[in-house]
Formats: structure tokens, sequence, C-alpha cells
């Protein structure tokens, strides 16, 4: 049988339907870029806080403010930055997560080829990451650090993972790690991975690694202390509900890509005897899952604490191709349909065939823009205050933040916080004009949704959810 080369007709025909399907997604993904539509709740949230981080306002508010900030310090900074330059935080995030997607898919094909994947083999399993995410998620050119902070983080991992490990480069790492959970602290699971195979294999750099990890980190800390004149980990951990119903939930819609590859990933425990990167990444794919289902019972979290998850299953399914596939080329095809099948089933039967008509490709989300900019319209023509669940409509509006809905919402529910300031200033019509993404009920509670209910009216409800005025307006 013909072995698998660097160039055969029957790979490269391979990579290059996938590589022009995952184009397309990207395309789709990258295209409204600057339309002013809210991809994600927390696009218009991050606005303003990067706002306020480049501005020098309250990157923090205080603790009985409306506006609640969970997430650490240096993605505000680093975005806010850029946004500042450009004159649009939303847009110059959704530039940084499409970059950092960029980078972070062919960062997958090096690492696997540091781990003496071949080419194809590597190119593939970077691939099916890409696929994932641009088909399971829209974090892809949105305005989030997550993967911004999973591109700093695998900087590090392709440093560690190189025979040649100086004292040096696995202090860099280790800084690169710890830069990383300052831009997103749920990335926890990479570092443990790492620190567990570095002390499997190079006890001397696991040392180096994690000393100079706890050093960063605490300086870090120290240094967030010495900003705001208050600890970092209280802010992290805000009020939150959770439930065992959302692991299932979620953890269900997440089988299509997660299975094949964790089945997969389950033969390299064959050559783990002989094969440390096998082993780092079964390692690596038990503890992202286990973190990642941890994650998920956490209310309104999303998908994004499966990318962990998703890299290591990639890294995983490149060494899969290479270490069991890689006998013959009917073997790889194999194994790479059915990584493909489930994710192809998938969009297939996925609901709603928007994808299948010419305006998806040639116009992405052109309704969905004129929506918003008649909702934004509707916001600047009245002055004052405004409550914003989709935050991003207020920040394009140009209105101030005035409440972080989901997060003071949770705070309520948890009975963490009192809702009777904001009755207060919902009783007196403070807010010239309140838009939710839902009619009732809404995410505030009972007592805020009567409170509502009594002192405004509906003014339209649209596809960007409802919008009240004070009944007193007229």
């Amino acid at each position: 049988m013909r072995r698998i080369g660097v160039d055969f007709s029957i790979a490269t025909a391979l990579i290059a339907a996938f590589g022009l399907c995952c184009a397309a997604g990207l395309y789709h993904a990258a295209a409204p870029i600057g339309l002013p539509v809210p991809l994600d709740p927390d696009e218009g949230w991050n606005a303003y806080l990067q706002a306020s981080a480049i501005s020098g306002g309250a990157l923090y508010p205080p603790a009985n403010g409306f506006l609640i900030n969970n997430y650490p310090p240096l993605s505000f900074y680093l975005i806010g930055g850029l946004g500042s330059w450009l004159g649009d935080n939303i847009v110059a995030g959704r530039i940084v997560s499409l970059v950092s997607f960029l980078f972070l898919t062919a960062a997958i094909a090096a690492c696997a080829r540091a781990m003496d994947a071949q080419r194809t083999c590597a190119t593939l399993g970077s691939l099916y990451f890409a696929a994932v995410l641009l088909l399971f998620s829209d974090y892809v050119a949105m305005n989030d650090p997550q993967l911004l902070g999973h591109a700093i983080q695998i900087s590090g991992l392709y440093l560690l993972i190189r025979e040649r490990r100086s004292a040096v480069t696995v202090f860099v790492a280790a800084l690169l790690f710890v830069a990383s959970v300052f831009v997103k602290h749920n990335l926890v699971a990479l570092p443990l991975a790492a620190l567990v195979w570095l002390f499997a294999y190079d006890r001397k750099a696991a040392l180096r690694f994690g000393l100079a990890g706890a050093i960063f980190g605490a300086l870090g800390l120290l240094a967030f202390r010495l900003t705001y004149g208050t600890s970092l980990l209280p802010f992290l951990a805000s009020a939150r509900s959770y439930s065992l119903g959302n692991i299932e939930r979620r953890g269900l819609a997440a089988l299509p890509w997660v299975s094949v590859p964790s089945a997969g990933s389950a033969l390299l425990v064959y050559f783990a005897h002989t094969d440390k990167f096998a082993v780092f990444c079964v390692l690596y794919a038990v503890i992202a899952l286990g973190a990642s289902l941890f994650f998920l019972g956490g209310a309104g979290v999303d998908v994004n604490v499966l990318f962990d998850a998703a890299i290591a299953l990639s890294l995983g399914a490149a060494l899969v191709l290479e270490r069991v596939a890689k006998l013959t080329i009917p073997a790889l095809a194999a194994i790479v349909a059915l990584y493909l099948v489930p994710l192809a089933l998938t969009r297939w039967l996925m609901p709603g065939s928007e994808w299948l008509s010419p305006e998806f490709w040639t116009h992405p989300l052109g309704d969905e823009a004129q929506t918003a900019r008649a909702d934004i319209a509707l916001l600047r023509d009245h002055p004052g205050p405004a409550l914003c669940e989709t935050l991003a409509l207020c920040y394009w509006a140009g209105k101030r933040p005035a409440v972080d809905v989901f997060n003071l919402g949770e705070a309520f529910r948890t009975g963490a916080r009192s809702d009777r300031e904001l009755l207060n200033r919902i009783d007196r019509g403070d807010f010239a004009i309140i838009e939710f993404e839902e009619p009732p009920p809404f995410g505030l509670g009972d007592n805020v949704e009567k409170a509502v209910e009594k002192n405004y009216r509906v003014l339209r409800i649209g596809d960007d959810g409802i919008f009240l005025v004070p009944r007193k307006s007229g």
C-alpha cells in the first residue's frame, strides 16, 4: 500500500476542501466586523469597560454600582487602546478576536508539528479546531477576550513542548501563561496540564515553570492591588447561580464535536508508554473537559469555556492521524471522515436554512444591521439615561453605561445584592428608555419586572427586543 508523504493528491484535495469550507465560515464571521450588529450581550459590556480603562474611569465600579466587572484587567487596556485609535471599541475587539483566532489556528498546527506530526496531519487538526469554533460558536470576530487569551497561552505551550527548553524559554512561557490568565481567568486547563506533564518528563523545567508562574502571578495580583486599592479575586468571584441542568443541556449541545475526537484521543493512551506527546494530549483533553463541565454549570456561561477542550482535542486529532492512521491513505481518509461527518450532519440539521440563501453570503447580517441602526436611532431620540440589556446598542447610541442586566440579575437572584435602589430609579422614571432582549420575564427578577410594567409602557417590540419608555412621557 502507498505510504503517506508530504505531498499526495488525496490528502491535498482533502485539506483543500476542508480549508475552503472553513474559509467560507471565516468570511461570514469576519465580513460584519464593521457593522453595528450586536453579536453577543458581552460586546457592549466589554466596550464600556475598555473605554473606562483608557479614559481613567472606574474599570472596577463600586460594589453598589449597577455595572459589574468580573474579568481581569489586561484585555481592557489592550483592546481599549486600539479602540481609542479606531474610534470604536467593539470593532477593535472584533479585529483582535479575528487575528487571535487565525494565530491560534496556525499555532495549533505548529504545536502539532513540534509533536512530530506530519504537516498534513497537523493542518487537518488545526482545521478541525477552526471548523468547531466557526460552526458551534459566534466568538470568532466578536468583542470578547477569550480567543486573545488562548492565543497568548498557546505561544507559551509552543515554547514548552520543544525539545530544547532553556531556563529563559521556561520563564517566558510562564509569563505568557500568567498574562493569559490576566486576560481571561477561566484559562486554567492548559497551565495545569503543562505543569503536570513537565513534572513527569522534565522535573527541573517543571519546578522552574511552577515557581516562575507563582512569582509572576503574585506580582500581577500585587500590581492590581497597588493600582486599584483592592484585591482582584473578589471581583472574579461575582455572584452566579449554578445548575446541573446547565451542564447537561450545554454538554449535549457539544457532543457532535466532542464525542469522536474524545474517542480518538483515547486511542493515544495506547501509545502513552512510549510517546510523551500522546500523554500530553490525553492529559490536556481530560483536564480541559473536566474544567469545561464544571464551568458549564454556571448561569450565563457560554461555549467559550469549551475552547480549551477544542484545542486539546484538535491537537489529539493531529496525533491520532499521525500515530494511528499513517499506514495507508485509505486509513487516513476513514479517520478524517469519522471526524468530519458529525460536523457536516450537524450543520445540515441545524434549525433554519439561512446559510443556503445567497444573501447569507453576499450580505452577512445585512438585515440585522438595518434593524440595529433603527434601534440605535431610537435610543438616541430619547435623551437621558438608558437601560440596555444589549449594551452594544447603548454604546453605539452614545449612552453612558447604566445597568449590567445579567450580572446584576444574578446578584439579585442569589441574594448578594438588594434590588431596592434600582427599583427606586425605575419608580422615578429615571431611565429615558429601557431595552430588554426579550419580552417579560426580564432578567432582573420579578420585583423589577413589576416595577417596569407599572412605570413604563411598551414603545416598540422588534428583532432586538422590547423598548419601553416612562408612562409619564405621554
